[in-house]
This record gives C-alpha cells, sequence and structure tokens, in this order.
C-alpha cells in the first residue's frame, strides 16, 4: 500500500493543484477540465510568482530595503520587457511611476558653437511631428 500523495507533490509543485482545478470549474470555463490542465495552469503560476519575485527582490535590495513593497513589484514588472506586455493593462495600487524625463526637458549640451544649428534642428524635426 502506497501513501497519500497530493496532486502538487507528484508534479513537484509548491502551488495547490487541487485548489487550481477546483477554480477552473467553478469558473465556469468550459464543461469539461482535464486533469492534465490543472497542473500546467498551476505550474505556469508557480512560474510567473517566482520570476516576479525575484526581480521585485532585487528592486528591494537595491534600494535598500529588507521588504518587498508594491513599489518594487511595479519597477520589476515595468522593467522587464515581457511582464511588462503582460501586465499592460494591471494597475498596481501604491506602485507608483516609473522614473521617466522627457529629452526635450532636458538643457540642451552647449558644444562648440553648434547650439543654435542643434536648437534649429530640434525645432523642425518637433514641427515635423506634428
Amino acid at each position: 500500500m502506497s501513501k497519500n500523495q497530493t496532486k502538487s507533490s507528484r508534479a513537484g509543485l509548491t502551488f495547490s493543484v487541487g485548489r487550481t482545478h477546483s477554480y477552473m470549474r467553478k469558473g465556469n470555463y468550459a464543461e469539461r477540465i482535464g486533469a492534465g490542465s490543472s497542473v500546467y495552469l498551476t505550474a505556469v503560476l508557480e512560474y510567473l510568482v517566482a520570476e516576479v519575485a525575484e526581480l521585485a527582490g532585487n528592486a528591494a535590495r537595491d534600494n535598500r530595503k529588507s521588504r518587498i513593497t508594491p513599489r518594487h513589484i511595479q519597477l520589476a514588472v515595468r522593467n522587464d520587457e515581457e511582464l511588462s506586455v503582460l501586465m499592460k493593462d494591471i494597475t498596481f495600487s501604491e506602485g507608483g511611476v516609473i522614473p521617466n524625463i522627457h529629452s526635450m526637458l532636458l538643457p540642451r549640451k552647449t558644444g562648440a558653437g553648434s547650439s543654435t544649428a542643434q536648437y534649429a534642428a530640434a525645432s523642425s524635426a518637433q514641427s515635423q511631428e506634428y
């Protein structure tokens, strides 16, 4: 006689496969839900959480903090190209914004007598945008 094993331990996952399966059934996504689909979805969710937690931990360490805050999650997701595309419509409460200064607001570089030429080129490029 073998010991009872959970679906999660059989799949080698930390997240609960049984809970994911019951949520899939309650969600009325389909009439029938296969056993493998909940294992696959659970593995994907676990991977995404691990990825975001690692990047947010790095952001927290960069800011010399020992706890991950919503700001760190926001910075982690928005600075990663693929996660940013995946979560483009998501708003993180208390996440803030990504630091960005528009190039037109930065002071002009005053080179060797060519500042007027740079200004003329910048203003003509800007007028072509409109």
